[in-house]
């Protein structure tokens, strides 16, 4: 059986639809905004959480280190160039 329904949706327009319902929510007034207090507080909970995986830490902290030392390789290599 093939998909059906948002499956068989493109990204396009399956964005589309969630705007619209979003606008709706905000028009009428039941859409949740989130003071600057309340952000920083889910943020704060979703880091601890990705903090507790630390095979996740080990690997971004790589990608991390990686990233870096390509940067600095390109910027020596733009330099030698001019």
């Amino acid at each position: 059986m093939g998909q059906r329904g948002f499956g068989a949706m493109s990204q396009e327009r399956r964005r589309e639809i969630a705007s619209r319902g979003g606008r709706a929510a905000h028009a009428n007034g039941k859409a949740h905004e989130f003071t600057s207090k309340e952000a920083k507080k889910a943020g704060k909970k979703g880091g601890e959480v990705v903090a507790r995986d630390k095979q996740h830490m080990v690997e971004i902290g790589r990608l991390g280190g990686l990233a870096k030392h390509r940067n600095s390789q390109n910027k020596s290599d733009a330099n030698e160039e001019t």
